[in-house]
């Protein structure tokens, strides 16, 4: 762990050690690249860091993992970095939607639950089979492209042809159904197959057709998983302990204050820590943070077209969030828990309202993180996550005052507000669940947009960056590229979509742009890799990347550091 730059130039400097960042720090530094990671909190991760409380870690970002299993990007990429990384493990028990008239869980064999629908309406059981189909047709497709991860900026025109034709194929499943959008759109898609409104009630909050398969489509390829044992922060800890053993760099509490500029080039970061201004140079700089604070706040307002900056202010991110983490006096399954996701959606509201941010109305998630590792918890002990959708504007901001360089400054109110939001949340999974939640509460965490915005920068402290879908496609809100020659995106914001899949994805994208300039060699190599052209083994047979001794020990968590002591 770096205290400061150890080195006054390095060939890649990497913004933000988030999962993307960490990702392409480790990817670059195997590849025999000199790396520096600035991070301005005192820890890596980002939204995979969790925390801990007393003896409990909570995982503060999973809801489930996907491309974690055998052919999954993430497993490509991270087998590629070491065989020492962390292994997620399958999730059988995917998602329970527990309306008021409505009680079903979708598992790793999706048929049970359309039996179950088949049985509760047999009258629209030629719909049913009908939609399941066609979930099962594009769940064949997505396995068939799946382990593809490189973007076309690193193609030439004949693979940019290739890939075209391999994505038309990939869309062909899907072409008709892209059309089903909104209130109106997601009703009249679903009446391709079934009318009856009492099943439209199972995907109430979905705002897209798409959205009500792809679940489906995902667990017909057994593509759910579960984060690592330690939970999701442990990825980080190993992709740290790769950068670090090829004698590369994190500095932490190191705040990026502008873009190094070299004849319009980016030559380096200026960054802030501990009160003092340090600057490190690199030939490329690797920004998996923000992209509008780094547009806005680290470049000349005159280098990036306003039209650009215009259409990112526009984009349709996803929302923000309250996190709710709830230490339990006893093992979570006591309380009926089992390891499934649960959703509990508000009776006779708008889908629009599911994602309001109203905490009378909008859509709540319920995690088990202990039941599914016992490790995050003391023995006899237990731990719920709970998510809602929320907005930063919400009641002015969380009561926040606003400082003059527009940060938020939190207020009592802002104590009492968010307090208040996750009250009512409780009330309602109580209700719903019919479980005396609160009675089994030792303490509770509580994470508001401001918080995320905090944390991450991202706009409105937006959870996932963009939303795949036509509006942010035609706006081009993705892009590797930047306007900025040897400054490249990475993270969320480098593609549409969200999770550890897109971070991952794009990490290797952005290690792929610029080892094309730096290792050409190795380069190809990857390139092939990242198109499945060749496997592991192959990729690393070629000689082009360093020698890794897979030496990552995982560390106890604080539950069994406690258990240990006991039994001393």
């Amino acid at each position: 762990m770096s205290e400061i730059v150890a080195k006054s130039e390095y060939d890649v400097v990497i913004i933000g050690a988030g999962i993307s960042g960490m990702t392409a720090a480790a990817l670059l530094s195997r590849s025999g690249l000199s790396v520096c990671v600035l991070e301005k909190e005192p820890h890596a991760g980002g939204y995979l860091a969790g925390f801990r409380r007393k003896d409990f870690r909570f995982d503060s970002a999973i809801h489930w993992l996907n491309q974690c299993g055998k052919k999954g990007i993430v497993t490509r990429v991270f087998q590629l970095i070491g065989e020492d990384r962390p292994k997620a493990q399958p999730l059988e028990r995917i998602y329970r939607n527990k309306a008021e008239k409505l009680d079903y869980v979708l598992t790793s064999n999706p048929d049970e639950l359309k039996a179950q629908f088949i049985k509760d309406f047999p009258h629209e059981k030629a719909g049913i089979e009908k939609f399941f189909t066609a979930a099962k047709k594009i769940s064949v497709t997505w396995d068939l492209h799946t382990e593809n991860f490189r973007t076309a900026d690193t193609m030439s025109l004949l693979e940019k042809m290739s890939q075209g034709m391999k994505k038309l194929s990939f869309i062909r499943p899907l072409f008709r159904y892209i059309w089903y959008n909104g209130e109106e759109g997601v009703t009249k898609g679903l009446n391709l197959f079934f009318k009856d409104p009492a099943l439209h009630r199972y995907w109430a909050s979905e705002h897209d057709l798409l959205s009500c398969l792809f679940p489906i489509a995902w667990a017909y390829i057994d593509d759910y998983q579960l984060p690592p044992k330690g939970g999701s922060q442990v990825f980080i800890e190993w992709l740290a302990h790769v950068t670090e053993h090829y004698r590369n760099h994190i500095v932490y509490g190191a705040t990026a204050q502008e873009i190094l500029l070299e004849n319009k080039a980016a030559k380096g970061v200026v960054f802030e820590r501990k009160g003092k201004t340090h600057t490190v140079k690199s030939k490329h700089v690797i920004a998996a943070c923000d992209v509008e604070m780094l547009y806005e706040r680290l470049l000349p307002k005159d280098l990036i077209p306003q039209e650009l900056k215009d259409n990112l202010k526009s984009a349709e991110l996803y929302s923000s969030a309250v996190a709710i983490s709830l230490a339990l006096d006893c093992p979570t399954e006591d309380l009926g828990f089992k390891e499934e996701l649960i959703m509990i959606q508000a009776e006779g509201v708008s889908r629009a309202a599911h994602d309001s941010g109203d905490p009378y109305k909008t859509a709540i998630s319920i995690i088990p993180p202990s039941l599914r590792d016992k490790s995050l918890a003391p023995d006899g002990k237990g731990t719920l996550t709970v998510y809602s959708s929320a907005y930063i504007d919400y009641k002015e901001y969380w009561g926040c005052d606003i400082d003059e360089l527009g940060n938020y400054v939190r207020t009592d109110a802002y104590y009492k507000i968010k307090e208040e939001f996750a009250n009512i949340i409780l009330d309602r999974i109580e209700e719903r669940l019919g479980v005396d939640l609160r009675s089994h509460i030792m303490f509770m965490d509580i994470a508001s947009p401001i918080t995320h915005w905090r944390y991450s920068y991202n706009r409105g402290g937006s959870i996932m960056g963009a939303r795949p879908g036509r509006t942010n496609m035609e706006a081009k809100i993705a892009h590797y590229q930047t306007p900025v020659k040897n400054l490249i995106l990475g993270g969320h914001w480098a593609d549409l979509g969200g999770g550890v899949p897109i971070g991952v994805k794009s990490a290797g994208n952005a290690a792929l742009i610029v080892l094309k300039e730096q290792k050409p060699e190795t380069f190809k190599v990857l390139a092939k890799y990242a198109d499945g052209k060749i496997d592991c083994k192959t990729a690393l047979a070629s000689g082009l990347f360093e020698g890794y001794d897979n030496s990552w020990v995982q560390g106890k968590t604080p539950a069994e550091e406690q258990q240990e002591r006991k039994g001393l």
